[in-house]
């Protein structure tokens, strides 16, 4: 999991921060399908990850012997995503040692690792486990925000997976509003390019050049967000 974060970093992407996505499942937290009770801790960037990575459906997961108790099967050849329970215990020795002492006895922590499957891996199971999350409305117009930014005169496009001012070629790409998990972060995204659009040399003529990671690039983040 930290590898898979370090990645995106090193691609530019802040994967807690970005406000839009391109998995195919609804928002929510990951649960277990056989015991509907929600993932905590790690396991949620895990599953999280695991349904953006391989356009999962579904926020619902089962270990394989559960996919088997509700009557279904993991399909042959896939792969099963690995998460992990903390817990502690008392050794027994342990605790013959606190009794003759009269201390408390110390637990050991250990961390289990578990393995579980999408139910988008799954087939036979029950089809309300398939269920998806109810799809996000196509678009949430405002009028207010969609005026302003007409008014720039800017050279919006939508589409992809990206978010990006492009100097050279003077233009804005912002992914379609149904990406974004809250719709008015399209409006938000919108903005934080124009801040970016206004140092063209036509304009306002900052320093665009910065890389990520470089002060250049710090310092014209700052003035988008500002």
């Amino acid at each position: 999991m930290t590898d898979r974060i370090i990645a995106e970093l090193e691609r530019g992407i802040v994967p807690w921060v970005k406000p839009w996505g391109s998995a195919k499942a609804g928002l929510g937290l990951p649960r277990n399908a056989a015991t509907e009770r929600r993932y905590s801790g790690i396991n949620i960037l895990i599953l999280w990850g695991a349904v953006i990575e391989r356009s999962y459906a579904s926020q619902n997961w089962l270990t394989f012997r559960q996919a088997l108790a509700l009557g279904g099967n993991v399909r042959k050849g896939e792969r099963g995503t690995t998460i992990v329970h903390a817990d502690r215990f008392v050794p027994q020795n342990e605790k013959q040692r606190a009794k003759a002492d009269g201390d408390e006895p110390q637990a050991v922590p250990y961390l289990k690792r578990f393995t579980v499957f999408n139910v988008a891996q799954c087939d036979n199971l029950p089809e309300h486990l398939h269920a998806a999350a109810d799809p996000l409305p196509q678009r949430q117009f405002i009028p207010q925000a969609e005026t302003l930014i007409r008014a720039t005169g800017a050279d919006v496009r939508i589409g992809g997976d990206r978010a990006f001012y492009m100097p050279g070629s003077d233009f804005i790409q912002v992914p379609p509003q149904p990406a974004f998990f809250q719709q008015v972060n399209y409006y938000r995204t919108c903005f934080h390019e124009l801040g970016h659009w206004t140092g063209h040399p036509t304009r306002l003529a900052r320093d665009l050049s910065g890389s990520f990671g470089s002060k250049a690039y710090a310092r014209e983040e700052l003035v988008a967000l500002s």
